[in-house]
């Protein structure tokens, strides 16, 4: 305050020969006043705090300890009336009849002090004693004056209740001990509404001499002390002798007890970003507890494997509020990256986000449901994905190949769908660490090419469910959502592992992934009701055999389901979906020749999909031997037959895994093909791709493997490379050719003279 100013002010009237001595009092009484208004500081105290962080009700989890290295607290808003009636008991018994400064006290106090020549006592009130804590200076008769103003003013700004509250939390109660509620806690375990009477008689005495009364010397004085208010309380009637008598048995605590350490993760995250604040968040201590306990049982089992390190969330899909948060396991162990958030550290997403492009291809209708899908070996620009099991099936229904995990299958879809869009979307769905430009990533984006957090992606399963049970707005269309967890409702690989044991009692759609080098193991589940998201593996990075979604965070999800209650399944949002007839074998728009159907609903763009492309109508000899046109049929007659042809590449794998399936037979001879639908298909390399020609361990020049499929299990086809035979092959058309760097044509004729030709260019 500019004291300045008003000295001006005063010596310009004083100045004046014509001022009364009257204005002249006024003036110096609100001079007086002004002063007096502005004497106590906005913000009384300046001290740091430290982070406290409780459960959603109101119960403890954990605290971070304040800049200044004490225990520290928040002040509190009410203070519990077993605590406030020992503290008034003891320190202050006119508290409420006085207004900051009791005359009575003091004067007491001066006749004691001159009695026993020694300050014995101050005469302090609890107002005079919370402005001694805030300004925290030298006790001296000066200071003390300023202490007496200070409380009068006090008593103006704040109410009783607020007085006390400001004093309980930020007296001192031994060693690095201050406020009334960290002491509760370190003193006691519980918090300060639980306290007994004999506690709150040792809290409120506390204070008064913390460096001479102490948990661990002087424990007979503090004992006394403590007997001593009790017996005051009953004396004024405030407990009776029951609970008199039953305070006296209670023991002092013989030390400090740690705080609790309950989502230490969480705890640090609040710590991180509100600092020395009091926040009551979501958490379900219950819930959590069993989480961490469940973890800790697990942990134990894959130690055993050298996996270190789990993960775990839990969110209420109709609040969007996190239930549990287990950043990792065994947070007192800083040996093996436990004190790592893992919830929230960018992790390799392996097939965890293949969901996500089934979802936005099916309503942007560029997938029906069960559309066939390509599954064959496909080299793009050196990108060659691989099937978990290292198996081709030639053709799969997409939401098989959800279900199951296909690689191949899901690289085309993204390859159909494009990497940019895709990007996008998972912008869009909050998936906040992809941090390069699309083309960085390609198409292993929907393997694992790109990080994300368990934070990310649970949330982006979660945006998923809520938009199903239409609680907000999100990017995906609660049709396309319906048809996407149907499709992750049922998950069976057998080739991992035998799921029917692991299955929770209720339906959740979910999904497992395991990124390249089994660095990370994921797993996230959805019901109407919760979202569980698990992630498995090492903080370091370092992979290890056996470390898959599918064996360790898949059985860990189910087990965390097991513990919260079921929910029934998600209902159809038929309101937003269209009826249609669908091709049984291929999941397309039916087409006139497709004779098993099945009528499905489906998202309305859907409808631009286009009909089945591989039922067709075929002219056959009578005993369907050989296939003929009518014009060159002559006597023998045609059978006109619906038929489900695949490409040759496809159907090559497919009718491995399908013995029902029958490939067209050959033209009779004399009729032979037109062209229009080859029998032979490359499947590698492809048209226009570069090829690399490998070297020899001697440093000699290696051959490039070629691989053909034919419909015709017999034929002959005849290779040329620039138009030069090379070689013929028969039943298994995989020739090993040298091929010189440079561009090359690569032609192949059956006996039937049925030709195709690619363009490649080899590289060293």
């Amino acid at each position: 305050m500019n004291f300045s100013k008003y000295y001006s002010i005063v010596a310009h009237i004083l100045s004046k020969k014509k001022a009364s001595k009257k204005k002249i009092a006024l003036i110096f009484l609100a001079l007086v006043l002004v002063v007096y208004y502005c004497c106590l500081p906005k913000n009384l105290f300046r001290t740091p705090y430290a982070t406290v962080v409780t459960d959603r009700n109101h119960e403890l989890l954990g605290a971070r300890i304040a800049d200044d290295g004490q225990w520290r607290f928040p002040p509190a808003d009410t203070l519990p009336e077993k605590f406030k009636q020992c503290l008034i008991a003891f320190e202050d018994q006119y508290f409420y009849w006085h207004w900051g400064v009791n005359p009575l006290a003091i004067g007491r106090a001066i006749k004691q002090n001159i009695q026993a020549k020694k300050t014995v006592s101050g005469g302090s009130t609890l107002t005079m004693q919370t402005i001694r804590l805030a300004r925290n200076q030298r006790r001296t008769f000066g200071e003390k004056i300023i202490e007496a103003i200070w409380s009068t003013r006090l008593e103006f700004r704040y109410s009783k209740e607020e007085i006390l509250g400001l004093y309980a939390s930020h007296a001192p109660f031994g060693g690095n001990v201050v406020g009334l509620e960290a002491a509760s806690w370190r003193y006691f375990g519980h918090d300060s509404s639980l306290l007994s009477w004999a506690e709150a008689a040792t809290l409120a005495v506390l204070p008064n001499a913390p460096s001479m009364l102490h948990l661990s010397k002087n424990r007979e004085a503090l004992l006394k002390k403590r007997n001593k208010l009790l017996k005051k309380l009953l004396d004024r009637q405030a407990i009776g002798r029951t609970t008199y008598d039953l305070a006296l048995t209670e023991t002092l605590p013989s030390q400090p007890l740690p705080l609790p350490q309950i989502a230490p993760h969480w705890v640090s995250y609040y710590h991180k970003n509100h600092h020395g604040t009091y926040s009551i968040s979501s958490i379900d201590k219950g819930i959590q507890l069993q989480v961490e306990n469940l973890l800790d049982r697990w942990n134990e089992t894959l130690l055993r494997s050298d996996i270190r390190n789990i993960a775990a969330l839990v969110i209420d899909v109709n609040t969007n509020e996190v239930l549990a948060y287990c950043g990792n396991v065994r947070f007192e162990d800083s040996n093996s990256g436990n004190q790592v958030d893992i919830i929230r550290s960018p992790r390799s997403t392996g097939s965890i986000l293949k969901p996500l492009l089934y979802c936005a291809m099916l309503q942007e209708g560029e997938l029906l449901p069960n559309t066939l899908l390509p599954d064959i070996p496909v080299n793009i620009n050196g990108f060659r994905p691989q099937n978990f099991n290292l198996q081709f099936d030639g053709a799969v229904p997409a939401a098989e190949a959800l279900a199951r995990s296909l690689n191949v299958p899901s690289v085309q879809m993204l390859r159909t769908y494009s990497v940019p869009k895709f990007y996008d979307f998972l912008k869009k769905m909050g998936i906040s660490t992809l941090k390069r430009p699309a083309s960085h990533y390609g198409l292993s984006l929907i393997l694992g090419g790109a990080e994300a957090t368990l934070w990310d992606v649970s949330e982006s399963y979660v945006k998923m469910a809520r938009s199903l049970l239409r609680k907000e707005p999100s990017p995906t269309a609660p049709a396309a959502v319906f048809q996407t967890f149907q499709a992750i409702r049922e998950v069976n690989r057998p080739e991992e592992i035998d799921w029917h044991d692991l299955r929770s009692v209720q339906s959740i759609a979910w999904k497992t992934g395991t990124s390249y080098g089994f660095r990370d193991a994921w797993a996230v589940g959805v019901t109407p009701r919760y979202a569980v998201g698990v992630w498995v593996g090492n903080a370091s990075g370092e992979g290890k055999p056996g470390l898959t979604g599918a064996r360790t965070a898949g059985p860990v999800m189910f087990d965390i389901f097991n513990l919260l209650p079921a929910s029934c399944w998600f209902e159809a949002p038929a309101d937003e979906m269209i009826e249609v007839e669908v091709c049984r074998q291929s999941g397309h728009l039916k087409n006139p020749y497709c004779e098993e159907t099945d009528t499905i609903l489906i998202c309305p763009a859907g409808l631009k999909t286009g009909t089945c492309p591989y039922h067709i109508e075929v002219n056959l000899t009578e005993d369907e031997h050989y296939r003929v046109y009518e014009n060159c049929a002559g006597n023998a007659g045609i059978v006109r037959k619906s038929r489900f042809v695949l490409p040759p590449a496809w159907e090559w794998y497919y009718k491995k895994h399908h013995p029902w399936y029958k490939s067209l037979p050959p033209f009779k001879s004399g009729c032979g093909n037109d062209g229009t639908m080859l029998p032979m298909q490359f499947i590698y390399p492809q048209n226009n791709t570069r090829v690399f020609l490998p070297r020899q361990l001697d440093g000699s020049k290696g051959n490039i493997i070629f691989e053909l499929a034919h419909s015709n299990n017999d034929a002959i086809v005849y290779w040329h490379i620039d138009d030069e035979y090379v070689t013929s092959t028969q039943h298994f058309h995989t020739p090993a050719l040298f091929p010189t760097p440079g561009r090359h044509s690569v032609t192949v004729v059956d006996q039937e003279g049925n030709s195709l030709s690619i363009s490649i260019v080899v590289e060293k």
